[in-house]
């Protein structure tokens, strides 16, 4: 993967949005991790669609993020912990934090 966005904020994951796109028309491999209130973000049918049709090698929201800022709304992402977090700074070329 060539970027991964951690998202820690709610304006952060506003963001997002036209860097998706940017590295969609790039073609660049990108994943994205939400934490914190940066889940709140994936409330946004906008970056929902541009996540889903993009090509996110892969999108995971902190589970325990989740159920806190979003309570029961269903997840449209992967969920997963902060173990998931380290392991795709790992795999990223490049981690850009918003």
């Amino acid at each position: 993967m060539d970027i991964l966005f951690h998202v820690a904020t709610e304006a952060g994951a506003q963001v997002l949005l036209p860097l998706a796109l940017a590295c969609r028309r790039g073609g660049h491999a990108f994943g994205a991790f939400f934490t914190h209130e940066g889940a709140r973000g994936l409330l946004d049918a906008g970056l929902q669609a541009a996540l889903r049709d993009s090509r996110a090698a892969r999108v995971v929201v902190c589970e325990e993020s989740w159920h806190r800022f979003c309570g029961d709304a269903a997840c449209p992402v992967e969920l997963g912990s902060q173990t998931t977090n380290s392991a795709l700074m790992g795999e990223a070329k490049k981690v850009v934090s918003l």
